[in-house]
């Protein structure tokens, strides 16, 4: 798929290459791209009150920890965050250089990313499956984000329904592909690299075979599409769910269940030149997720997958700081060294290492 993209692109950035360096273990992702709604939904969770700001002291708690680099290579931003930095009230201290979040990540060597899809809407005629917006108005918004911002990246994510043999219908996998294709590139053409996330929900009553074949068959008919709009493989990262038995079945899959079927659906549909696959938490539990994550990384090995996997997770990332935090700055320091410890065992993890 080289050569696809204008020639005056390819020598203004390399996307390969950013996408390998945001793809490659130990460093992963953190996906810290909720919506206001969902970020104070998300904080109303812990008991903690929404708002502005404490959506910035959020933001901060993760951001600003120390030590961070040597596990990350990238964090994916919603658009607010882009604006905040990183003190209090909007009163910048004398004794420090409060920076923008975006250039407070740069300056430490993390990229920064932007989620640019707009949400999701019911599919017209199967209004039990959802396609993602976003297109309208997105390649001016990808130049403001990387000419205001740095960004380096994006992600755009879909939502895959399992009901049975009734969902997900042809037809929405094909929309939801369409447009991811037609996102990534753009997201090209404006010099960044695409991160594409059609995600398997881990919800419903579905085996963990279903969940494989449907895995297989979302990233197929993703990777023909990206074919039919040239979009260049080599500056793309996927980002998917696991192979899991659905909530609803009550069913705990091992470890190596959960790897054998991700890494089989992976070899199966992604071709070799994709620059590398991410890995979404989609509601597990924080064990449960590393667990998964680490064992997948061993069965790649063992499979001589072509490709790094990494982690791009939220919540298995935040939950231990968040519960200890409470919205409170005195109980920020142990916050973040829960959050930092985490993301030790989940970096080891990516590795295949306990």
């Amino acid at each position: 798929m080289r050569g696809t993209l204008p020639a005056t692109l390819q020598t203004m950035v390399d996307l390969s290459d950013i996408a390998r360096r945001l793809a490659t273990p130990p460093c992963g992702i953190l996906a810290a791209d909720e919506s206001v709604a969902s970020a104070d939904k998300r904080l109303a969770s812990y008991g903690i009150k929404g708002g502005e700001e404490m959506r910035r002291a959020y933001r901060d708690l993760f951001l600003a920890t120390k030590g961070i680099e040597a596990y990350l290579s990238g964090v994916i931003l919603f658009e607010e965050t882009l604006k905040q930095k990183d003190y209090k009230d909007g009163i910048p201290s004398k004794k420090i250089d409060h920076l923008p979040f975006p250039e407070l990540l740069q300056k430490r060597g993390i990229m920064a990313g932007i989620k640019v899809d707009q949400g999701t809407e019911p599919m017209e005629g199967s209004p039990d499956e959802l396609i993602t917006g976003g297109l309208l108005g997105l390649s001016k918004r990808l130049h403001e984000y990387r000419e205001k911002h740095g960004t380096t990246f994006t992600k755009w994510r879909a939502v895959v329904t399992i009901d049975g043999d009734r969902l997900p219908s042809a037809g929405a996998i094909v929309e939801n592909a369409k447009r991811l294709a037609m996102s990534a590139r753009c997201i090209q053409e404006a010099g960044m690299v695409p991160i594409l996330e059609p995600e398997v929900l881990y919800e419903g009553k579905h085996s963990r075979k279903r969940a494989r074949e449907v895995i297989e068959e979302t990233l197929g008919a993703l990777m023909h599409t990206l074919g039919e709009h040239g979009v260049d493989h080599s500056g793309v990262i996927i980002k998917t769910s696991m192979a899991l038995s659905g909530k609803g079945t009550k069913k705990k899959d091992t470890p190596e269940e959960v790897a054998e079927d991700t890494v089989g659906a992976l070899i199966a549909a992604v071709p070799r030149d994709i620059a590398g696959i991410v890995f979404l938490s989609g509601g597990q539990e924080d064990d449960q997720a590393t667990d998964n994550l680490r064992a997948i990384a061993q069965v790649a090995k063992a499979k001589n997958a072509p490709w790094p996997l990494t982690f791009s997770y939220a919540r298995t990332l935040q939950d231990e700081a968040l519960q200890i935090w409470g919205g409170k700055e005195e109980n920020l320091p142990v916050a973040r060294e829960a959050f930092l410890a985490r993301l030790v065992k989940v970096s080891r993890a990516a590795e295949g290492l306990d």
